[in-house]
């Protein structure tokens, strides 16, 4: 059980670091990084994609370190709550929201309505500035449609 927990608040603990990351820097001073996420994209990958190779390092040495030392063992569950955070947001961002994958989806459920709604709201503005919506896994209810 101890394990599942740890996973599970890296997991949450994720959503906090993405909103706040996405807030502070890169729509900060890693802009210009980001901005290729907020233009039309001219390839497949665009230069934001970097982030997901930034995000990560604290997975990979998290598990490199708690592998290690196993008297700080429990880092092996924190990168694993770190990497399954990386999934499910390549699949809601990537995938359901942005298509870069092309599936058949159509969100039904209310939550995922609103994490969409919030998302297609940030990306109104072309600019770094008076966006909205920094989060991804989590939206208030103000974004249900």
């Amino acid at each position: 059980m101890v394990p599942f927990s740890i996973v599970l608040a890296s997991f949450l603990s994720m959503e906090f670091i993405a909103w706040f990351s996405h807030k502070y820097i890169m729509h900060g001073f890693m802009w210009n990084w980001h901005e290729s996420h907020h233009r039309p994209r001219l390839g497949f990958f665009e230069k934001n994609d970097l982030f997901s190779l930034v995000f990560s390092i604290p997975a990979i040495i998290s598990i490199l370190i708690g592998r290690a030392y196993p008297a700080i063992g429990f880092l092996v569950w924190v990168g694993i709550g770190i990497t399954a955070y990386g999934v499910f947001y390549f699949i809601f961002h990537d995938v359901i929201v942005h298509r870069r994958i092309h599936i058949k989806y159509v969100a039904k459920s209310k939550y995922m309505k609103r994490i969409i709604r919030a998302h297609k709201i940030h990306h109104k503005k072309m600019t770094k500035e008076e966006c909205e919506a920094f989060g991804f896994l989590y939206a208030p209810k103000k974004y249900d449609a």
